[in-house]
């Protein structure tokens, strides 16, 4: 199933990076340029950066001058996901373009590389969570309801596997079909942000 492929591929670019801990870390794409699989890593891995780099911006004795820094970059940080996730919708594209929707078809909310999405970010807050629940600092009652928590997201990370793979499986089937949306974000186009464009005159 696709979604164990994906979350097998997101768990080790999440233990990849936390070999090193550090944001500006120049890493190593492990799987064939181009490939589903190296798509995979690399959008976790930006996933994983950022998730640190949020991190950092809620340091409530930031500097703004730092702070405005760190936002810039979760600026282009979320343009590059962005990018990912359309290559990822791109392959899907390209590997049902020849199945024929059934007159009934209908179009799901969302994308299968917009769900996977969301799986990369869950399998972050997986990782995280049992981290705290299993901090020493920390007295039972406050690790029981961490734990709790990681029970949810394991459910949670469960039921999104399960219906990525029932949007897939209906796709190939052609019970439903997939559109892409492409780059309708606007505050990083100096065309369509009023703040930037009016800048230039």
């Amino acid at each position: 199933m696709i979604s164990g492929l994906c979350n097998s591929i997101f768990s080790k670019a999440i233990e990849d990076y936390h070999i090193y801990d550090d944001i500006n870390y120049s890493y190593v794409n492990p799987f064939e340029a181009g490939s589903f699989k190296n798509l995979l890593y690399a959008k976790c891995w930006i996933d994983t950066a950022q998730w640190h780099m949020e991190d950092e911006i809620r340091n409530p004795e930031i500097d703004p001058i730092i702070a405005l820094q760190w936002k810039r970059r979760i600026d282009k940080s979320n343009q590059d996901r962005t990018d990912l996730v359309e290559d990822i919708d791109s392959y899907f594209l390209e590997k049902y373009k020849d199945v024929q929707p059934d007159e009934s078809a209908r179009i799901n909310t969302e994308s299968p590389a917009w769900a996977i999405d969301r799986l990369s970010i869950l399998a972050l807050k997986i990782y995280h969570m049992r981290e705290e629940s299993t901090r020493q600092n920390v007295n039972d009652v406050e690790l029981a309801k961490r734990k709790n928590k990681l029970s949810i997201l394991l459910q949670q990370q469960t039921d999104l596997s399960l219906a990525i793979d029932e949007l897939i499986e209906d796709i190939e089937q052609g019970k439903k079909y997939m559109k892409v949306y492409r780059q309708m974000k606007m505050y990083n186009d100096p065309e369509l942000n009023p703040v930037l464009y009016n800048s230039k005159k």
